[in-house]
């Protein structure tokens, strides 16, 4: 047959083929998006989990899928990234929920809310006790859906330029605090305070604040509070961990190959796990470098836990009287919590607790 004769005998078969290579194509296509944080790059441990996520991403898909990220400030203000990606200015942005509670309280338990659950907590919620789906079901009324980013676990609570031995010290305290546990705080007297991570240290030096809660050891340093505030206090009773995620915009993550959706969700496994194990690593000699150099730890008391906690719960209620998005996830968080406590209490906590008193033995 001659080669004329060929190619028109097989011009069926050409064209079959024709239309099955951009169909093997639509399934990794070319993508490039932007992701905005809500974090400096100096926050290079949540911030880092972002550029793990992204470097995930564009490994898993023969860099087909590529994601830039953004500091904080350089496409958008930190507190602005949601609404950059539910106007479209962005696809994603790596944030925590509770930044938004002045949108809606229900925010926060995205995130984290005074006395509620520890880091695996949280990531068993969201991944096994109906958390992923309820929060999904609220943030698509703002146009993007989650997937989890990273975790700080359980935070400290703060600086204090004086001691607070009991609930009365808290009375006219000026605290840098904010979202629900200002309001929790406020109930006992305290005049919460939301003033950005840099501000803070000058704020506290001058006097202008009184305390200020930031994260944890490893971050806290960088800002040298220990410089202008003494006191440090534990635990972040309304941090026991704070959970970040990605919100991507809906529409964005709609339009998909169902194969980036799935390389998305295990990266983002995966930047949560790195997050969450760089803190639990760093946290401890920060401590140690923090408390030899003058930093004195100060538990705050039962008495005043106790206080907190009574405010919080009545917040709380008053909040689900009137919004039933909080009064259906936060049902669900403490039914949960409650039930993971009789499995800590028995084996978790018991071990911990015998461990920690044991570790000096060997």
């Amino acid at each position: 047959m001659k080669r004329r004769q060929f190619l028109q005998a097989a011009g069926i078969g050409l064209a079959t083929t024709a239309v099955a290579k951009p169909a093997v194509a639509q399934s990794t296509p070319a993508l490039k998006w932007r992701l905005t944080s809500s974090f400096p790059k100096s926050l290079d441990t949540i911030f880092g989990a972002s550029e793990q996520f992204a470097k995930a991403v564009a490994e898993a898909t023969d860099n087909r899928f590529q994601i830039e990220v953004f500091a904080a400030g350089e496409i958008v203000p930190g507190l602005n990234a949601a609404d950059a990606v539910q106007n479209g200015t962005v696809e994603m942005c790596e944030t925590t929920s509770y930044l938004f509670v002045g949108k809606n309280p229900t925010f926060a338990l995205g995130t984290a809310v005074p006395f509620g659950l520890n880091a695996r907590m949280q990531n068993a919620w969201w991944y096994f006790g109906g958390g992923r789906e309820l929060m999904n079901d609220f943030y698509k009324k703002f146009n993007y859906t989650a997937l989890v980013a990273a975790n700080s676990g359980c935070q400290m609570g703060g600086w204090f330029r004086k001691e607070i031995r009991d609930v009365a010290d808290l009375a006219g305290l000026k605290f840098r605090i904010s979202g629900i546990a200002g309001n929790v705080l406020a109930r006992l007297g305290v005049v919460p305070q939301q003033i950005p991570g840099g501000d803070i240290y000058p704020a506290l030096e001058r006097g202008t604040i009184d305390a200020a809660e930031w994260v944890g050891p490893y971050d806290d340093e960088k800002l040298g509070l220990n410089r202008v505030a003494p006191y440090y206090y534990y635990p972040g009773w309304w941090e026991g961990q704070a959970m970040a995620h990605y919100f991507i915009n809906l529409d964005k993550w709609n339009a998909l190959p169902p194969a980036y959706q799935s390389v998305m969700r295990s990266a983002s496994a995966f930047s949560n796990e790195w997050c969450l194990s760089k803190y639990d690593a760093t946290n401890p000699p920060a401590l140690r470098r923090l408390v030899a150099a003058g930093t004195q730890l100060r538990a705050f008391s039962p008495a005043i836990l106790d206080a907190c906690q009574k405010a919080a719960l009545e917040l709380y209620a008053e909040i689900s009287a009137h919004n039933d998005d909080f009064k259906t996830i936060w049902g669900s968080m403490l039914a949960f919590r409650n039930e993971q406590y009789l499995w800590w209490q028995v084996a978790e906590y018991s071990y911990d607790s015998y461990m920690i008193r044991s570790r000096t033995r060997f």
